[in-house]
């Protein structure tokens, strides 16, 4: 008849333990929305067009989600972010079984060189190049794959510019 209360209580204690190190909220100390953010667009130095575009709406919709920060407009924000989108590249990583000059699949990268400025004092506080990419198939048109990859870059891009932002301890 004990067995079974010992071993509820030993597994009741185990699933308490491991949730100890865990708080709910923002990484970084920060209390949610306490700060403001602004994001200024993109510089795209690519030669991938509407690349800027689809990653300045990636950050802010990560950023909102996230909600470490509240998103500003214009000025008066507690930190600026400003990003340069320096290199876009693709790498082929298999090719065809009866031809193999032709890629099948890619894997597409994109590195931005990100700054985040004090708001009030324009001290840097973050500099960093942030790397993001995505895996595309190729198919019969390598044009649209890039165009509809290009959204899943931007994704990816966003998400590691926001985790740097809110889990990094600068």
């Amino acid at each position: 008849m004990r067995f079974p209360i010992v071993s509820s209580l030993c597994a009741a204690v185990m699933l308490l333990s491991g949730c100890a190190g865990y708080h709910l909220g923002p990484a970084n100390g920060v209390v949610a929305g306490e700060k403001s953010i602004e994001i200024l667009p993109f510089n795209n130095q690519t030669l991938e067009p509407r690349l800027g575009d689809a990653v300045d709406q990636a950050v802010r919709e990560n950023m909102q989600t996230d909600g470490t920060y509240r998103l500003v407009s214009h000025g008066g924000s507690d930190v600026v972010l400003t990003g340069t989108l320096n290199r876009f590249y693709r790498e082929g990583l298999s090719f065809l079984n009866h031809d193999v000059a032709t890629t099948e699949n890619y894997r597409v990268g994109l590195v931005a060189h990100v700054v985040v400025r004090d708001g009030n004092s324009g001290k840097v506080l973050l500099e960093k190049d942030i790397t993001g990419f995505t895996l595309v198939r190729v198919g019969s048109d390598l044009a649209s794959a890039d165009r509809q990859s290009q959204s899943l870059l931007a994704e990816d891009l966003a998400r590691n510019i926001t985790v740097a932002l809110t889990e990094g301890s600068w």
